[in-house]
């Protein structure tokens, strides 16, 4: 097929959504031109874009709301965001007129629109949040077809007070978008079964893989064990306190690195726990990372740790980002067994060790194999690359293949 026109939107920074990033890396090599709407709305984030668009053969627009970069479309937007869902409140959210309901779900749904009509392309594909309707509005005014990504299930992302209303307007949207969209993808076999439960229509499922990094990574053979965590928000409820009993009670010397950026005072608080329960662990904060370097950094570390806690439907349904960064990386991880890890865990051989969420007992004593046989690490690993190189890799014909293949296919 000669080379379309592609425009990739996303809500967020382009290198915190790894998922859009793939897409138009894979949809450029394969001879489209490249255009990759973004937001800026977070100061630590905006250094790790600029790295991402100067190595990139792409072109890009970005819809700055920073407080300070931005500081007058942030007003703006803050104050049609609060009022929209006000609206949705009171009226209810099916009951919200459409136009109300999008925007009490996307604080920039507007400047996402008009960054993505303002340049001419024959297809806009786009995911997170933020993103969707306006995915489906700005190929609308163009008159082309659009794709749609769920990287989660958008409807089952919130638990607890308060849930109901940002869940209900999620549906809503999903709904919407799905109704016109020419074709869909999903970040999980799961979260594409919950789609076609609701509405009818199952997306494609491209896992969240990276490319494999060279060379293979090599473990540490002396010292403590090093487990590695990381993400874009180092806070509550990813399972990270259930680790830190779990390392006190292996009562073997372990080193813990975090990689993320860490909500205030949640850093604390965990050392408290760790000063109260386990005092032969030591704690290693990390600054976050661009997105190109995060297999390589994982590569030295003895496992990683896919803790997730099950409190939502969506995580029950999720494979996250994390998992196959280790996989890339060579390493092995401990996996809690939500819905989905559970399923992905028996194909994965010895590169998984998998726990039942909450049973401390049972993580300790995965912990301290590791800790003391030097064999099983080092098996753990060969596993670990070996499972990336048969199936979990990027390159894959059915995670960039497939991506690719459904959006020529929507082009023709």
């Amino acid at each position: 097929m000669a080379g379309k026109r592609i425009t990739i939107v996303t809500a967020g920074h382009v290198s915190s959504c790894p998922r859009m990033l793939k897409a138009a890396d894979a949809l450029a090599s394969a001879g489209h031109q490249v255009h990759v709407v973004s937001a800026n709305h977070t100061p630590w984030l905006t250094a790790a874009d600029a790295s991402v668009f100067s190595v990139r053969p792409w072109t890009s627009r970005v819809v700055d709301y920073d407080a300070s970069s931005g500081a007058a479309l942030r007003r703006k937007t803050g104050v049609r965001f609060k009022v929209s869902q006000a609206l949705a409140s009171v009226i209810g959210a099916d009951r919200a007129p459409m136009p109300i309901a999008i925007r009490a779900y996307s604080r920039a749904h507007d400047e996402l629109v008009h960054a993505a009509a303002s340049a001419p392309a024959d297809l806009i594909y786009g995911g997170t949040t933020g993103a969707l309707a306006a995915v489906a509005e700005a190929a609308q005014a163009l008159r082309v077809p659009y794709g749609v990504d769920f990287e989660d299930l958008h409807s089952g992302e919130r638990g607890g007070p308060g849930s109901e209303l940002p869940n209900a307007l999620a549906a809503r949207v999903e709904r919407e978008v799905l109704r016109s969209a020419r074709f869909s993808t999903a970040a999980s076999p799961m979260i594409s079964d919950a789609y076609a439960e609701r509405y009818g229509m199952r997306p494609l499922p491209i896992h969240n893989t990276f490319s494999i990094a060279p060379p293979p990574a090599t473990g540490s053979e002396d010292g403590p064990l090093r487990l590695y965590w990381c993400s874009q928000t180092l806070g509550p409820g990813r399972g990270l306190e259930e680790i830190v009993r779990a390392c006190g009670d292996a009562g073997v010397p372990i080193e813990l690195h975090l990689r993320a950026r860490p909500i205030p005072d949640y850093l604390a608080q965990l050392r408290a726990v760790r000063a109260a329960v386990a005092p032969n662990l030591e704690l290693v904060e990390h600054e976050p990372a661009p997105p190109d370097a995060m297999v390589s950094l994982s590569q030295s570390y003895d496992a990683g740790l896919a803790s997730e806690e099950p409190t939502t439907l969506n995580s029950q349904l999720c494979l996250s980002n994390k998992i196959f960064t280790y996989l890339a990386a060579g390493i092995p991880m401990l996996l809690s067994r939500t819905k989905a890890q559970a399923r992905l865990e028996p194909q994965l051989g010895e590169a998984a060790f998998g726990y039942e969420s909450g049973d401390v007992r049972r993580l300790a004593e995965l912990i301290r194999e590791l800790a003391s046989d030097r064999a099983l690490r080092c098996r753990a690993r060969a596993a670990a690359r070996d499972a990336a190189a048969r199936r979990w890799h990027w390159e894959h014909p059915e995670d960039r293949g497939a991506l690719v293949a459904a959006v020529e296919a929507a082009l023709s």
